[in-house]
């Protein structure tokens, strides 16, 4: 088995947010991993090599889980059984690549997330929180499922870190802006479903999951930080209002209990009623 960690990230169109996301790659203590991009950008620039392995796929844009799915392909084709996906929006300390192997060793056949800040500035209720704060509001620090709402819920989001979430526990749904698992996952989940296009793959991938009997596992030992939506025009933009709507029934609809479905189904196309006549 290669022990090497393969890093799947994929990279549309905003190619500065490379700059930090490489940048901690560069510094990392462990070297043993291999960065897979899949660059879906309309127009292409290069993405240069750096000092670590570096494998740049290019692709049509049929969403982020096709993306994805090709780094994985491409890992697997090259014998990596060891995954990490990550969004391309985030930046980490030096000890990102050791913190994931050994948590990989710890749970295998397990999905694992981490402890997810707001990059400082990226935050979502900015006028919350004193300069000293920045860097330290949470993300992501665990997830459930409100199936009676059909709602994906980040424990801790928008709490400042004063270590609450610091005990490694089970989790509901871990999110793919990074997220660790193993070849065997593969071989029992499937790859990503790429209907979604953009949201809630991730969610998907969890629930079927869970159904097969995996674990889901929360470690705070692994920590990011995130330049939240980004790719997409940052967080109520048009694109993420759009797909989160969506998306969130299409995964209702394959998962919910029926009262929930037809709940999610009325507001839809209210909403979509409302929206035809603005």
């Amino acid at each position: 088995m290669n022990k090497k960690l393969a890093i799947i990230s994929v990279s549309y169109e905003n190619y500065s947010l490379l700059e930090d996301f490489l940048a901690s790659l560069t510094k990392q203590i462990n070297r043993n991993f291999h960065l897979f991009i899949t660059d879906l950008s309309v127009v292409k620039k290069p993405i240069l090599k750096k000092n670590f392995g570096l494998t740049v796929l290019t692709g049509e844009n049929l969403g982020y889980a096709h993306g994805v799915n090709l780094g994985l392909k491409e890992a697997i084709r090259q014998g990596y059984e060891l995954f990490c996906v990550i969004n391309d929006d985030v930046f980490f300390k030096d000890d990102l690549v050791e913190k994931a192997l050994s948590a990989l060793g710890k749970h295998p056949q397990s999905i694992i997330g981490g402890k997810i800040y707001y990059a400082p500035g990226h935050e979502y209720h900015k006028e919350r929180y004193d300069k000293k704060d920045l860097g330290k509001v949470l993300w992501y620090a665990g997830g459930e499922i409100d199936w009676d709402h059909m709602m994906i819920k980040h424990r801790g989001v928008d709490e400042i870190d004063k270590n609450q979430y610091d005990i490694s526990s089970e989790s509901e749904f871990i999110t793919g802006c990074l997220m660790l698992f193993d070849k065997n996952v593969l071989n029992k989940v499937g790859f990503w479903n790429e209907s979604y296009f953009l949201y809630f793959e991730d969610a998907d991938f969890c629930i079927l999951a869970k159904r097969v009997g995996l674990k889901l596992y929360y470690d705070p030992s692994l920590v990011i930080w995130h330049k939240v939506s980004q790719s997409t025009g940052g967080s109520g933009s048009t694109i993420h209002q759009k797909y989160q709507s969506k998306n969130k029934v299409r995964l209702g609809l394959k998962y919910a209990p029926l009262r929930t479905k037809v709940h999610l189904l009325k507001n839809y196309f209210l909403d979509s009623l409302k929206s035809e006549k603005k």
